[in-house]
């Protein structure tokens, strides 16, 4: 829709999984023509904050609808949503003479020598941003986030060769930034559209349920394997609707001492209530929610009548969702099973082939592949690879192609030349040697027993033997009489 000379509003769509963590958007090319960009350029978006993105054509898929499709990053500096209306201009970049950035994420430790700002500045040459926004970066093959604290100029800056970089102290009010969008979650696209519907809608827009007199949904049942990507739906989700997160783990409520494991429940929705929106996340929760008439430890019935108290919220539980997964759903109490306490069950299977593609996508997206690597034949060949699977995999090509080239680095050295490192690629051989190393754990307990007794074997019978051959073996043989 146009706004106004120079200005588009558009509609905020989830970026492709190879396409996130890159700084850059995608608008249909009459959107470009009309606000008068071409691919390449920089663009504002303004949302309820406003900041910048490298602008590339839309899919054809999406040429016919007004929408811009950005990573969780992008949203998150525009301070939208997926769904909500953004406006996008031609911005005016400058060169950055000073950018002052603070780490915006615990799991990396930037160092503030030379040779690490290079790294950076490397990494993040043309990358347009403005002072608020946070900036995603690949060190050590770590995923971290930079936050922009002071540019110089102000507004929009692009990073070039020549601009001073500066690494600040870290901030404590950084310590709750995202840390799992959508783009980083693979192949379940339909579990991610119920689940957003079921928790952003009423923590984001409560007017809506209020106004058809309903109460919203305030528990979720996650029902999958290990490793399919039930806590990190949970993370996205949290990030996604601005909510606290909370993360517990069903085991470590329990204790040995008397009413201990009640008193943990209740303080954890305690801090939920204190934070609200919030969301509480319980995995294995049929560790602390087993049936209660075959169980025969008294802890066990205790946390379960405690757990139902506090779901059912006799003290009203304000904007507070409970989360809990589990891969026995049968176990769980059928109490916790009915509405009002997880009113949805949400079940996530194994990844298809479509889903497997999406997530090796996701996972080496920062990785320097060689051109004969081919994912859609290695998403082919791993069925059975839970998400977990798979990350493991390209870990472990990642390890082959460095056990390849260790024999060529001098490890009494300081640093490694730049040469080497850039001969240092994943090929599709290091995948295919990771195959035989990461086996699917959805298969594990499958194991199947190829026989070896032939028809000749078998004394007599002959009637039996030829009514099972036409019934079975000819079928299979000669499908085309049939």
């Amino acid at each position: 829709m146009r706004r106004g000379t120079g200005e588009y509003i558009l509609r905020v769509a989830e970026a492709k999984r190879y396409e996130a963590m890159r700084g850059k958007v995608r608008i249909p090319e009459r959107v470009m023509e009309a606000i008068g960009v071409d691919p390449g350029d920089v663009i504002e978006i303004t949302g309820r904050r406003t900041t910048v993105a490298i602008v590339w054509p839309a899919f054809k898929e999406d040429e016919g609808d007004d929408i811009i499709r950005m990573d969780g990053i992008i949203r998150k500096n525009a301070g939208v949503s997926i769904g909500e209306r953004v406006i996008v201009r031609r911005a005016d970049a400058k060169p950055a003479v000073l950018v002052k950035f603070a780490p915006g994420t615990t799991s990396i430790d930037i160092s503030r020598s030379e040779s690490s700002l290079r790294a950076v500045r490397r990494k993040l040459l043309d990358y347009p941003l403005m002072e608020g926004d946070l900036v995603p970066l690949q060190l050590l093959g770590a995923p971290a986030l930079l936050y922009v604290a002071y540019t110089k100029p102000s507004g929009p800056v692009i990073i070039t060769e020549e601009t001073k970089l500066v690494i600040l102290e870290r901030s404590p009010t950084l310590a709750r930034l995202p840390k799992v969008t959508y783009e980083d979650i693979g192949g379940m696209k339909n579990v991610i559209d119920k689940i957003r519907e079921l928790v952003e809608l009423p923590l984001k827009h409560p007017e809506l349920f209020r106004r058809l007199g309903i109460e919203p949904p305030k528990g979720i049942l996650l029902i999958g394997p290990p490793g399919c990507g039930k806590t990190l739906l949970a993370k996205a989700v949290a990030t996604e609707s601005d909510a606290y997160f909370i993360a517990v783990n069903g085991p470590e409520i329990m204790s040995k001492f008397y009413g201990e494991s009640e008193q943990r429940l209740r303080e954890i929705f305690e801090e939920a209530r204190k934070h609200s929106p919030s969301i509480i996340f319980i995995d294995e929760i049929d560790a602390i929610a087993p049936k209660r008439d075959e169980v025969v430890g008294e802890v066990e019935r205790r946390v379960v009548a405690q757990l139902l108290t506090l779901m059912d919220g006799l003290e009203g539980r304000g904007d507070v969702i409970v989360i809990g997964a589990t891969n026995r759903p049968h176990a769980v109490d059928p109490a916790l099973r009915r509405p009002g306490r997880f009113d949805r069950e949400i079940e996530i299977l194994l990844p298809d082939k479509q889903g497997r593609l999406e997530i090796l996508q996701i996972h080496t997206r920062n990785a320097p592949l060689s051109s004969d690597v081919n994912l859609r034949k290695i998403a082919e060949i791993t069925h059975g690879y839970t998400g977990a699977d798979l990350a493991a995999l390209v870990k472990e090509a990642a390890m082959s192609a460095l056990r390849r080239i260790l024999p060529k680095i001098d490890l009494d050295r300081e640093g490694i030349p730049a040469g080497i490192l850039e001969e240092l690629k994943i090929t599709m051989s290091d995948f295919l040697r990771a195959l035989r190393e990461v086996s699917p754990s959805g298969l594990r307990e499958v194991l199947v027993e190829v026989p070896e007794v032939r028809w000749g074997d078998i004394g007599g019978l002959e009637e039996v033997k030829q009514q099972l051959r036409e019934a079975v073996e000819w079928p299979l043989k000669r499908p085309d009489s049939y």
